[in-house]
């Protein structure tokens, strides 16, 4: 008699992941998959020419990369409690009126991010193999060449992934229930 196979409501039990960790998502077949992350800069506020020396060294980092790799776009809610915390901590210990007035000003600013549900759009090359050195040896590639083309980029991190894997099964809604569990 055959087995009857017990089936999940929920999306992450039919993906092929065993967990995320060491900066990696490890599959059911022991494939490897990481990547790095680019920090974002809007090159159109540079001059001409510097934004057209990007452009060509981003075309030339294109046309080196010899191996399968996805470029994801991700949104990544912005946590400003901090910042607000001490905005707060400032405004308390300030006594001119015209100061806290600025502070209270950048307070209603930040309040609003936080209403409107603001995020950072991050950008990351993810590739996968099952060999772990491969791999380091991609990510050194990446970031070299991409800091050729003015860019800052590092390898992506345990959360950096779950944020990748949250906004692919969610659609870029944020969740609150954790999508992918830390192993």
């Amino acid at each position: 008699m055959a087995k009857k196979q017990k089936t999940s409501g929920f999306t992450e039990d039919w993906l092929p992941i065993k967990g995320i960790q060491n900066n990696m998502i490890i599959t059911t077949d022991n494939q490897k998959i990481t990547g790095v992350k680019i920090a974002p800069r809007n090159i159109f506020i540079l001059d001409p020419e510097s934004q057209n020396n990007v452009l060509i060294g981003l075309k030339n980092f294109y046309n080196m990369i010899d191996f399968e790799f996805w470029l994801i776009v991700a949104d990544r809610p912005v946590d400003i409690s901090i910042y607000m915390s001490q905005l707060q901590l400032l405004f308390n210990e300030v006594q001119s009126p015209k100061i806290r007035k600025l502070i209270t000003q950048d307070m209603n600013k930040g309040q609003t991010f936080i209403n409107n549900n603001i995020v950072d759009t991050e950008y990351y090359f993810m590739f996968k193999s099952k060999d772990t050195d491969l791999l380091q040896k991609r990510i050194r590639t990446m970031i070299n060449g991409l800091a050729t083309c003015g860019l800052n980029a590092s390898q992506v991190s345990n959360d950096d992934l779950r944020v990748v894997l949250d906004n692919f099964l969610n659609g870029g809604t944020t969740t609150e229930f954790g999508t992918v569990m830390p192993v």
